[in-house]
């Protein structure tokens, strides 16, 4: 494999990792955050790992698209 391929690799790996920790990390502080306002449904455990995901999708399009 070519290096620039090999680093390509490790950087969408560590993404993966990245979008794994963030998840978990929104989804406690949601949980916290709905436990603090006292919220009946889950709003924030809801709300801010969608967030997330939403920009992680957006900054993977904006990399992906980027000319060299």
């Amino acid at each position: 494999m070519s290096e620039p391929k090999k680093n390509l690799l490790w950087k969408y790996a560590s993404l993966g990792t990245q979008f794994l920790f963030g998840i978990g990390f929104f989804l406690f502080i949601g949980i916290k955050t709905d436990h603090w306002l006292s919220f009946q449904t889950p709003i924030a455990s809801w709300l801010f790992p969608l967030i997330f995901i939403m920009a992680i999708i957006i900054k993977t399009i904006i990399e992906t698209n980027k000319k060299n």
